[in-house]
């Protein structure tokens, strides 16, 4: 099967991957905007309020009194509005706008705090003004707009002042020509030569006087007007800074980037599997199944055979019936029998025990005999579901027990109750049963199995806590890696491909699961019978047992071997106690016969019997 194979039913495009960390780290975006929008409300209070006035002032052309036209805001004629817009922050303006302020703050400082607009098609300056006092605001509003008339109408008036004295300047030269001409034609004869001539430059003269004397009287009369204010500044009612909404959004924004900056810093830091489509992308692993969120893995039984769960445990049993080669040339059916899939976590939990389970009841739904084994070690039953309780199985006698010695397979394999043609071997008993994964008895149990079973379905260890996996992988056809969601890390997931791939086990993949919960509630476990633990004493075990008569040995056949198991100590039965100490009445011993059925004969629930 092809391990870069990635799964359907998860989708690697960024902007899935980008929501889907979103929705993860939901509260860390959410804190860091809250943050965003605090700081810019305390930001907000910090800052020094600021008022601002407006006076819109129409400019006129020096003379005429019209208004000059105007094309987007800039004049035709003599007026230049952007130069009109640098005179309003002169420092001449600034004086004089200061000294009608009254301020004594610098006419510099103060024009720093003005601002002018020429708005499009129009011959109009925007005066605005500054301030952290509304009334400032409208005072230099005004000031400055008045101060620049003021300045406009006087530069005006000593620019007429200067062209009427030079227009004179002029008309005095050419009447003093004029005397001096009218003086040589009166001495002159009507018949001399140079009268034509003298009364030529007269004649000349007398025009330009008149010309100029026209352009003085226009001077004269001509009424002077800068401009006027058509729009005075008005008293602010609230500040334009700071801007509180404007503020506040900017906040809020810069925590969202923040937040989904971090979020995105986590994810990577974090090496928890977090969906089932990392797998493929990060540790090189094919996913085999994934159970969505909104499955509820059950821990006290299997998944139904129709529903949501159950349908995905028969794709995978399909899936893992197709990844197991089948020897060539031989008969399919034949080949697939007494197959061996171990099933690993990749860390500590219940996850192998929840797909073991499950696949196991899978293989057992076609109607082909079937045999979980459970062999995780009686230390390392902390963190894993309860398979007897899952599979309505005795948690004694199991695994560790058959390989210790204490029991026969035939005796430690369980009908499942609820499910035909499923049984279970539990984990055990078997305190002392360290290393008895590596023996050869582990071997024999399976090949045995392999004789009895079509398929069975180990469930190992975690791969992280033990080299079990590794070991229990070695004798498997086919081995599968358990996920169990924001739990088991990208490392050890690694760990465990590499642990099985180096033993020469094919990995087919790995089936996900999502965060498992806690089996029972409090309550459910006080009302619950108390199971035997893994430190009870066998005897108390082998009491609560009912008594069976010893099976004679057939002919051919390995001898019964009996082990008597006395339940009363040896003080019982000794001597009368002396008269002055009540005598109690004598228990009577009782012996149970405990009998180890060979191999080969058959058990009465019928776990051997071979397909």
């Amino acid at each position: 099967m092809d391990a870069n194979r990635p799964h359907s039913a998860e989708s690697d495009s960024p902007g899935v991957d980008l929501l889907g960390m979103a929705r993860r780290h939901w509260w860390l975006v959410l804190i860091l905007m809250v943050a965003g929008v605090a700081g810019a409300a305390q930001f907000t209070s910090m800052q020094t309020k600021v008022y601002e006035s407006a006076t819109s002032v129409l400019v006129s052309p020096i003379g005429n009194g019209q208004d000059a036209n105007s094309t987007s805001g800039r004049t035709k004629g003599d007026i230049n509005l952007d130069n009109e817009a640098q005179l309003v922050t002169s420092t001449t303006v600034a004086t004089d706008a200061a000294a009608l302020m009254r301020s004594t703050t610098p006419p510099d400082t103060l024009a720093g705090n003005v601002r002018v607009e020429v708005p499009p098609n129009t011959t109009f300056l925007v005066i605005t003004y500054s301030a952290g006092d509304p009334a400032v605001a409208q005072a230099g509003s005004h000031a400055f707009a008045e101060a620049y008339l003021r300045n406009r109408e006087e530069s005006a008036k000593a620019e007429v002042a200067a062209r009427i004295a030079i227009l004179n300047d002029k008309i005095s030269q050419l009447n003093a020509g004029l005397t001096q001409i009218n003086t040589k034609l009166a001495t002159l004869r009507p018949t001399d030569p140079n009268r034509p001539n003298l009364e030529s430059q007269r004649s000349t003269a007398t025009s330009q006087i008149n010309t100029l004397a026209g352009q003085l009287n226009q001077l004269l009369t001509t009424t002077v007007s800068a401009g006027k204010i058509t729009r005075d500044a008005d008293l602010p009612s609230s500040p334009v800074k700071p801007n509180r909404l404007l503020n506040l959004a900017s906040g809020a924004m810069i925590g969202l980037l923040l937040g989904v900056g971090a979020a995105m810093l986590r994810e990577r830091l974090d090496q928890r599997v977090r969906r089932a489509g990392d797998l493929p992308r990060r540790v090189d692993v094919a996913v085999l199944a994934a159970v969505p969120g909104r499955v509820k893995p059950r821990l006290d039984d299997v998944f139904a055979p129709f529903g949501t769960g159950g349908r995905i445990f028969n794709r995978l049993r399909n899936e893992v019936l197709a990844s197991i080669p089948a020897p060539a040339g031989g008969d399919a059916r034949v080949a697939l029998a007494g197959q061996v899939v171990v099933v690993a976590g990749a860390s500590r939990g219940a996850a192998s025990t929840v797909v073991a389970a499950n696949l196991a009841a899978a293989f057992a739904r076609t109607g082909a005999e079937t045999v979980l084994v459970c062999a995780h070690l009686p230390d390392s039953l902390v963190d894993t579901a309860s398979v007897n309780r899952m599979l309505g199985v005795r948690a004694v006698p199991g695994l560790s027990d058959v390989l210790a010695g204490r029991f026969s397979l035939s005796s430690a394999t369980q009908r499942a109750p609820r499910h035909p043609n499923l049984s279970v071997v539990t984990t055990g008993g078997t305190a002392s049963a360290g290393g008895l994964l590596q023996s050869q008895a582990l071997r024999d149990t399976l090949a045995t199995l392999r004789e009895r079973a079509a398929y069975v379905v180990v469930e190992a260890p975690s791969t992280a806590t033990s080299a079990d996996a590794q070991s229990l992988a070695s004798l498997a056809d086919a081995a599968i890696v358990a996920v169990e969601l924001r739990r088991t890390r990208n490392t050890e997931i690694v760990d465990a491909a590499d642990q099985l791939r180096r033993v020469g086990t094919p990995l087919l993949g790995a089936v996900v699961l999502p965060r498992l919960t806690t089996p029972r509630t409090s309550d459910e476990r006080e009302q619950a019978p108390e199971e035997p633990t893994v430190a009870d004493d066998m005897t108390t075990v082998l009491d609560k047992l009912p008594p069976k008569e010893t099976v004679p040995a057939k002919k051919d056949e390995e001898p019964a071997v009996t082990k008597r198991i006395r339940t009363t100590p040896a003080a019982a039965s000794s001597t009368a106690p002396s008269p002055t100490v009540p005598v109690p009445p004598k228990r009577q011993n009782r012996t149970f016969s405990v009998t180890r059925i060979p191999a080969e004969t058959p058990s009465e629930n019928g776990a051997d019997k071979r397909r």
